[in-house]
């Protein structure tokens, strides 16, 4: 069976150096928010161009922690409104509800399934204070269009750079490109550790600090707490990991856009449509995501013949039962795109031959 994504495989190229920094840890004897924490904020930050990174427990808290900060600030209250994807992940949504922020679903772009900038000012009322973009799949949003919006309404713009480590919109990083954004490290994303963590990237200095504290009780200082805060701190094990794969990331990415690269010139099939790419060396390629409309029928094919796919994703944010306020909204881009997308197995360690016979596969198929 040619796997979706084997992580162990994946995390063996690292082996020794992944042993050699969770034991440096165990001996270190300091296990929360000590030196490798510290050192990884250094160095991610670095790498994603910014002036701050604030490691927390998960992608959802760091999105979780944006937004409350922002609260903390006065940049915003309750009841107030935030722009965001319909047809993302439930997670970038779940940010929002959580901090009594009220979601306003636009549709995406139906050819690169991120946001569609076209429909974003539409949206905008009085009460919106930000749009929360998602570089889904790996792919930057336009960046420029949503920028110049932001600053039009005197909006905020959070990137949701989940799926998108290392992801380039004209030469600069993600993380980088609006006011903050929330990273997931969960183990499947390109920079994964071995276990859950997350961080908020940001070049504003108040809102740095404002998260470091809300990250740890709401502490500013010890025993002393400043905000009803929460615990959301990325230990210090995985900052480890993470300080590893780091230093391979580009290597990861490249190695995904080699087999992206094979994928959308070797793949030719009347049933499927491929991935809308404006620069094939700019996505990351988290995800390789075909469409079609035979989607049962496509995925049985390669199971059957031992290639195991996944959809990303099955049920549009306003078809889920945590959203029943939604179940009479229609958005029938996002519709048309959770019927029909299929992601297909996509990875660092994959050669040619297993690459070959997945494009094979998929050429096969035929109603």
């Amino acid at each position: 069976m040619i796997p979706f994504l084997d992580l162990k495989k994946i995390n063996a190229q690292y082996e020794i150096e992944l042993k050699e920094a969770c034991s440096r840890v165990i001996d270190s004897g300091w296990y929360i928010l000590g030196n490798e924490v510290t050192e990884f904020e250094k160095e991610f930050a670095t790498y994603c161009e910014t002036e701050h990174c604030l490691g927390v427990a998960n992608g959802l808290d760091a999105l979780v922690l944006i937004l409350r900060a922002y609260i903390e600030m006065g940049i915003m209250q309750k009841g107030d409104e935030v722009i965001v994807p319909s047809n993302t992940y439930i997670a970038s949504i779940l940010a929002i509800s959580e901090n009594g922020l009220t979601p306003i679903l636009v549709e995406p772009n139906i050819d690169t399934f991120n946001l569609d900038p076209t429909l974003v000012e539409q949206a905008i009322t009085g009460k919106t204070k930000a749009i929360l973009t998602v570089h889904l799949y790996g792919q930057v949003t336009g960046m420029d269009e949503l920028n110049a919006i932001a600053k039009k309404h005197n909006l905020k713009i959070i990137e949701d750079c989940a799926q998108a480590h290392g992801a380039l919109y004209k030469g600069k990083k993600v993380g980088s490109l609006g006011d903050a954004a929330g990273f997931s490290f969960y183990p499947g994303k390109n920079l994964g550790a071995l276990g859950d963590g997350g961080a908020v990237t940001t070049n504003d200095s108040e809102l740095a600090t404002t998260i470091a504290a809300l990250r740890n009780y709401g502490s500013h200082e010890k025993y002393k707490n400043l905000y009803k805060g929460m615990n959301s701190r990325l230990d210090e094990i995985q900052a480890a990991m993470l300080r590893v794969k780091l230093r391979y990331l580009d290597n990861e990415i490249q190695a995904r856009q080699s087999v992206a690269k094979a994928y959308l010139e070797g793949i030719h099939n009347q049933f499927i449509e491929l991935p809308v790419v404006e620069d094939v060396n700019a996505h990351v390629w988290h995800l390789f995501v075909i469409k079609t409309t035979q989607r049962v029928e496509l995925a049985k094919h390669l199971n059957d013949n031992g290639v195991h796919s996944l959809i990303h994703y099955p049920i549009p944010p306003h078809r889920q039962l945590a959203y029943q306020e939604w179940k009479d909204d229609s958005f029938p881009i996002s519709e048309e795109i959770h019927e029909q997308v299929l992601s297909i197995p996509i990875s660092s360690v994959m050669d040619s031959k297993i690459i070959n016979e997945v494009i094979r596969l998929v050429n096969k198929y035929n109603v």
